[in-house]
Formats: C-alpha cells, structure tokens, sequence
C-alpha cells in the first residue's frame, strides 16, 4: 500500500464520481481505477459499489475513510515537523549555566524562544560552572553554554550579553559593613567562603585573583556548591565573600553587598557555541538571543 492509493481512495469517496476525482487529482481515469482496483485487492474487500450510473463507499469503504484521513494528515504533520526543524523552528537545544548568575538572563532567554517558536525545547543544565560549561561547549556535549571571557577553546565563538562587577559580602553585623567601599587589603585576615576549587568556577578564580592582587592569598574555611549556598554561610557569619552583582538578587536576612575600593573589576558574561555546529534550533536560538540578550555597549 502507498500513500498514492489513500490519496486515490479519499478523492473517489469523498466525489463519489471517478471522473471527478480524476479531475482533482489531476490524472486520467484509467490510472485512478486501477490504484482503486489494486488497493481492494490488497485489502481483500471492496471499498465501493460501482455502476454505470453511480458509485457509492461499501461498508469497508466507509470503515476505512477516517482511518485513511488520519494517515495522510499524520504524514503532512510529519513532513511539516521535518521542514521546520531543518529551518530551526523545531528541535532541541541544550544549554549549560550556573544557577544565580543566570537568575535574570536565562528566564529572558527562554521566554522570547516560547514566543517566538513553541516547537523548540530548551533542555537545562543547571549546576554547570563556566568553565564546565565552556569545555562541553568545546567537546559538543552541549549546545550552548552560559560563559565568562575569556576563552581560549579552538572552534567555539561567543558573543558578551552582560558584564558583571565583582563585590563583597559580608555578615551585616561585620566591622566593614558600614563602609560603602570595601578596600580588599582589609579583607586579608578574614575567613571566606566561596565555590570549590578546581571545579571550574571562574567566580572562584576571580576572588583569589583580586586577593592575590591586594596582597594576600584567601582563607578559604568553608566551600559551597552555588552562590545561594555561599550567600547563607556569609549572613551566618561563617565568613565573607567576593560575589558578582549579578547574584544581588539573592536577599538574605543578616547580608549586605558592598563594592570594592579602587579600580572596579569586571567580568564579562557571554553565550558560547561551537562554531561547527550543525544543529538548526541552536542557531534560531542564537538569532532570538541577538534580542533578548542584546550585547551591552
């Protein structure tokens, strides 16, 4: 059986004239009566009585008609599906990020691809430090990766959506909370609390870096796996922290975030993808982003 012979059927059930359904199909005659005679035979009934004067749809012919409707509105689905996907309007992405820094971005993000194509799904991994990300970005374990520059990987492009400005929080109760600019050498003898090292956090980086620049190495006493974690320990007293101001959102009870003294640092938040890959929705996506997470100037 092939499609042809539904086609054929459908068209004489539903003109109950083969010259008709000829006409509509735009074939001759005898071509359509043998699809008709051919389908019968493999089905091994009649779908219609048929004479001189009229044709009408037996009570096979009746039974298989909704049937036969639904295989051909499921292939045009079918073929519909496939041509949007090659276009990128449907398909799956999936994206790395860490949790507090793409608190405002990522809803962003996937609200203005719902809008603009329902068909592409955005499949989340949460939890992915940025360098994680960046190298499953590289070995194409992901799609699309939530990022700090700046990267090194050979075949993978970004594009800088946001930039970011490392602070300091502190216990609200602490000695430098009432300073409205933290100088980082008064940070030296404190405890700290951050993410764990060698874990791909490039927060983590920053912090000893800013410390190593203000003359001390950090004393880290407490680790945590994300900056809703770490922001707790701080409001608890455990210690304080460098942070971004992109994770000011999180407001804890006993917490403040002051800026750093002196020339301010910057991180810049980017998307990365592999520049080689082929995935159609990741590229619709891209385009989406381009709006919705336009580059600051």
């Amino acid at each position: 059986m092939e499609l042809r012979h539904l086609t054929a059927f459908i068209a004489v059930a539903e003109e109950l004239h083969f010259g008709r359904a000829a006409k509509r199909l735009q074939m001759a005659q005898p071509p359509l009566s043998q699809q008709i005679r051919q389908l019968e035979k493999e089905l091994g009934v009649r779908l219609f009585e048929r004479n001189t004067r009229s044709v009408r749809l037996t009570n096979a012919g009746e039974s298989f008609l909704e049937p036969a409707r639904t295989v051909l509105d499921d292939v045009e689905i079918a073929v519909g599906a496939a041509k949007a996907a090659g276009r990128g309007e449907h398909g799956r992405v999936t994206v790395g990020f860490a949790g507090a820094s793409s608190h405002e971005a990522l809803p962003v993000l996937t609200r203005a691809v719902r809008a603009a194509h329902p068909g592409l799904e955005l499949v989340m991994r949460g939890q992915t430090y940025a360098d994680v990300a960046l190298a499953k970005v590289a070995d194409g374990t992901l799609d699309l990766g939530f990022v700090r520059l700046p990267v090194n990987q050979p075949g993978v492009r970004t594009r800088v959506i946001e930039v970011e400005e490392l602070i300091c929080a502190l216990p609200t109760d602490h000695r430098l909370a009432g300073l409205d600019r933290v100088p980082i050498t008064e940070l030296a003898d404190e405890p700290f609390v951050s993410f764990p090292s060698n874990a791909g956090s490039t927060l983590r980086d920053a912090l000893v870096k800013a410390c190593v620049a203000g003359g001390f190495t950090p004393r880290v006493v407490q680790e945590a796996p994300d900056s809703y974690t770490i922001l707790a320990l701080v409001a608890a007293g455990v210690g304080v922290t460098l942070t971004l101001t992109s994770c000011q959102h999180i407001q804890q009870t006993g917490l403040v975030y002051r800026e750093l003294a002196g020339e301010p640092t910057r991180l810049r938040a980017a998307l990365a993808w592999r520049e080689d890959n082929t995935n159609a929705a990741l590229h619709t996506v891209l385009d989406i982003a381009e709006t919705a997470l336009p580059t600051p100037e």
